[in-house]
């Protein structure tokens, strides 16, 4: 076997990536990937330099792959890792350049080592070895893996690299036949507050369209990012991914992007954008230009669990943070990074840290079940 590293994602094949373990999340697919560099949203010029490990046998068949860029900040991650740069930066050593294994700008938990067989463990050591010796031989910091799947996870482990846990919200159907059976495996109080918030929406005769990428022209993604562009700068940063990434989306995946608009009349008041994969609704981006009751939990959540109920999806992962979304039906699920860093010091001292925030995850976990929003099951 040899390893191959690719400045470009384009140095795939579309044949060779589709006969990886890429096929249950949409973000991973080729398309995806290579649109947000083509469109320049993923390049140097962002702090996203292309490094993606390919691994072939003798006869240049691919048996496995690694997306990886070098990083020159931590935007766009997810994993927060600011206070390991500023301790780097207090013992005057240069935290970036560093590497990193993700899908740009995508929270969601996916396969990292992607292989063509999934029994092949001695294609996915490899190319983690390599990823290893990269980091070390090119004066990288560090080496990470964010939004890791279990088995990922283990073979990392394995390889000595450190886990780190955190947690998101996630909602799973219980094979609810609607919206209202759904409500009623909720606590009363719950219950009641859900109704109260869709009340307010109807009493604002705002309506709602789902639409597919293939449905949503042009002039209408221009409003639509308009409406997403401000809830980023709002927060004082600007959106990850252009408008011209939206529109290249809709015609090549335009079964897995889904967008919500709300509205009153013919106006366009809010939006939100889905990606749709084979088990998993996926919310990523919402906005609005003004401040109408409710709507952010309409749009975002309301609006995404009537979806999965309605197209039998078993679990919709609304985004990162956000407690409110407790009452509303999401429950904690944990998610898991792997990190190797290449200075032996800095490395014992973030094992140490990262043991401590594991019970601090696992105790907010507990604290958030005690106050679950769904009644008790009698036994």
């Amino acid at each position: 076997m040899h390893i191959e590293i690719f400045e470009k994602f384009s140095d795939f094949t579309k044949s060779d990536w589709s006969t990886l373990s890429t096929k249950d999340n949409p973000c991973l697919s080729y398309d995806f990937i290579e649109n947000a560099e083509i469109t320049g949203c993923v390049s140097n010029e962002t702090g996203w330099r292309p490094r993606h490990l390919a691994l072939f046998d003798k006869k240049g068949s691919i048996k496995a792959a690694l997306l990886l860029y070098e990083k020159t900040h931590s935007w766009g991650e997810f994993v927060f890792d600011f206070t390991w740069a500023q301790a780097y930066r207090d013992n005057q050593l240069p935290y970036y350049p560093k590497l990193i294994s993700c899908i740009p700008y995508t929270p969601v938990s996916s396969n990292k080592i992607l292989l063509k067989n999934p029994n092949d463990n001695e294609s996915a050591e490899e190319i983690v070895n390599q990823a290893i010796k990269l980091t070390e031989n090119h004066g990288f910091s560090s080496l990470h893996f964010h939004f890791l799947k279990p088995a990922d996870l283990i073979l990392l482990e394995s390889s000595n690299l450190l886990k780190r846990v955190d947690c998101q919200f996630h909602w799973f159907n219980q094979n609810y036949h609607s919206f209202d059976k759904f409500l009623e495996r909720l606590t009363s109080s719950k219950r009641k507050k859900i109704k109260r918030e869709r009340r307010k929406i109807a009493e604002q005769n705002i309506t709602f369209k789902w639409q597919n990428g293939s449905e949503i022209s042009s002039e209408k993604w221009k409003k639509i990012y308009e409406l997403i562009s401000m809830t980023f700068y709002k927060k004082g940063s600007s959106p990850y991914f252009s408008n011209d990434f939206f529109i290249e989306i809709s015609n090549k995946l335009p079964d897995k992007i889904m967008v919500i608009t709300a509205n009153i009349k013919s106006k366009i008041i809010g939006a939100a954008i889905f990606f749709v994969g084979i088990d998993n609704l996926y919310g990523r981006y919402w906005g609005t230009d003004d401040g109408f009751d409710s709507l952010h939990f309409e749009t975002c959540y309301y609006q995404g669990i009537d979806y999965c109920i309605k197209n039998n999806i078993k679990c919709f992962e609304p985004g990162t943070g956000g407690e409110h979304k407790i009452s509303r039906g999401f429950i904690p699920k944990k998610t898991w990074s792997a990190h190797y860093l290449s200075n032996n010091d800095f490395s014992n001292a973030i094992k140490n840290y990262l043991s401590k925030e594991s019970l601090y995850i696992d105790n907010y976990i507990q604290s958030v079940k005690d106050h679950s929003p769904y009644k008790t099951e009698k036994k």
